[in-house]
């Protein structure tokens, strides 16, 4: 009998301690977001329209659209940073559409090599890269936003198929084709 009453006081007792960790606000789970965020949208903007200071335009727009409409998002149908890619998505498109002019979606990486010395292996990272700026260039757009979102962004299949409206599996398809593409065009240009 004396075991029963400390084990009673030991359930009421953890009835009544307070809660220790509170859920975060809508505006503490959207700063964290906006803050493991921001490059990575920016980059991804900035690789859609070629222009860093349209770029951080529309990565602002694409927040600030994103702050109005946090309260609307549901966890059940995705990931938030799927959800604001796809506002970011749908905020350049919007850009281009205003500038009615077609805009390469290439990833540029720099050419640090033609800076340093010039060496046997910094000529062949020049020769890849250049390769690759080619094949990129010759891949149609979708098909390059495919291959920004995944390698520029870091998106996950599961994330690059909320952004682009299509199942996960039929994203990993898509980008596995690509990356096929991508490979071949980069063969025949080595």
């Amino acid at each position: 009998m004396d075991s029963m009453p400390a084990r009673n006081e030991g359930v009421i007792a953890t009835l009544r301690a307070p809660a220790t960790a509170a859920a975060p606000t809508s505006w503490e789970r959207f700063e964290a977001l906006y803050r493991s965020s921001r490059d990575d949208v920016f980059a991804y903007v900035a690789t859609l329209l070629r222009d860093r200071a349209a770029a951080e335009d529309v990565t602002e727009l694409a927040f600030e659209r994103a702050y109005r409409r946090r309260r609307t998002f549901d966890r059940r149908r995705g990931e938030e940073r799927a959800w604001l890619f796809g506002i970011a998505r749908n905020a350049a498109l919007d850009e281009l559409r205003r500038r009615r002019r077609l805009t390469a979606l290439t990833v540029e990486p720099e050419n640090k090599a033609s800076q340093a010395t010039a060496g046997a292996e910094e000529e062949e990272v020049a020769l890849r890269r250049t390769a690759v700026r080619s094949a990129l260039a010759k891949l149609p757009a979708r098909e390059r936003e495919i291959v920004a979102l995944k390698f520029h962004a870091g998106l996950s299949n599961a994330e690059l198929a909320r952004v682009l409206g299509v199942s996960e599996s039929n994203a990993g398809t898509l980008l596995y084709r690509t990356m096929e593409k991508l490979r071949k065009a980069c063969d025949e240009t080595a």
